[in-house]
């Protein structure tokens, strides 16, 4: 068995065993791939020296400390099904340090940002949009909405299904990562948006069938997250916010720090957003700690 054949063998492994997401197994893919065109004989049969030198390649091309990092963690998951399988009588990754990269604090909003963001949305869906477009200006003033209200992954929003407006409930179940389903509050606002961009959803018989509460004519069958990042960086600059510092995931972060900002546990943070392990959350301590500088501030006597 040749090494792409290993790499198959792998993939469908994690798919049917581990039942990891489509995008996570292209991640794997192209990580692999990557890996076993650069080092010569392919990866199946690398030893550590080998996969070292790669390493060393990689950064020597400019990738980040999180992409090489990212990159090894494939290799070494992918050398522990061999020797799991019987493929390999060794792991040559056993002996190689990961590269040092450090966290950096995540992209995030104002709430004064978020609220322009929000308003000019409404004002596009409620008549306002630049190319008259009122399908495009209802269904981007939902997604908006629902996404600040909600800190849901871009990949989860948009393939909501559609029952979740038809209930019109406070909250909602949304399945995630690792297929775990978690509950998630919405605002009067999205759903209120929901409802609106349902009504015109309902009028266009196109639409009408879909499961998704966002069709699109897509592999997929709903809204690609390509579409909406694009959508949502046009939306950014017509509120007057540079298009650069905007994506679904820095909206995502807003929800949380905004939520923290204003008294949230860290904890109920955690399983608003859907991390299994507290410590993904642990990024937002400086939002905790800028809250406690600030209420000494402002609440002890001797605070200047």
């Amino acid at each position: 068995m040749n090494s792409a054949a290993r790499i198959e063998a792998f993939l469908e492994m994690m798919s049917a065993e581990r039942g990891a997401a489509e995008n996570t197994l292209t991640s794997y893919r192209r990580d692999l791939e990557d890996a076993s065109e650069a080092i010569g004989g392919g990866l199946a049969g690398a030893g550590a020296a080998d996969i070292r030198a790669y390493l060393d390649d990689i950064a020597a091309r400019g990738f980040a400390p999180t992409s090489q990092a990212r990159k090894l963690s494939a290799i070494r998951r992918f050398f522990k099904f061999l020797y799991a399988e019987g493929l390999r009588g060794d792991d040559p990754t056993g002996t190689l340090d990961s590269p040092r990269k450090g966290r950096p604090l995540p992209k995030t909003m104002t709430e004064a940002e978020t609220g322009r963001l929000l308003d000019r949305a409404a004002e596009e869906a409620a008549g306002a949009a630049p190319d008259g477009d009122r399908l495009a200006a209802l269904r981007l003033h939902a997604l908006v909405e629902v996404l600040y209200a909600t800190g849901l992954r871009v990949s989860e929003l948009v393939g909501l299904p559609v029952t979740v407006a038809q209930r019109d409930d406070r909250f909602f179940m949304v399945r995630g990562k690792g297929d775990k389903e978690r509950m998630v509050p919405l605002s009067a606002k999205a759903r209120a948006a929901m409802r609106a961009w349902l009504s015109e959803r309902a009028s266009r018989p196109a639409l009408t069938d879909s499961p998704y509460l966002f069709p699109a004519a897509s592999d997929s069958g709903h809204l690609s997250r390509q579409v909406f990042a694009r959508d949502l960086k046009g939306l950014a600059a017509r509120a007057g916010i540079a298009s650069a510092k905007i994506s679904p995931h820095v909206l995502r972060h807003a929800f949380a720090s905004h939520l923290l900002q204003n008294g949230a546990d860290l904890r109920a943070v955690q399983q608003l957003l859907g991390h299994a392990d507290i410590s993904t959350t642990q990024i937002y301590t400086h939002v905790l700690e800028e809250r406690l500088v600030r209420l000494v501030n402002d609440h002890h006597p001797l605070a200047d």
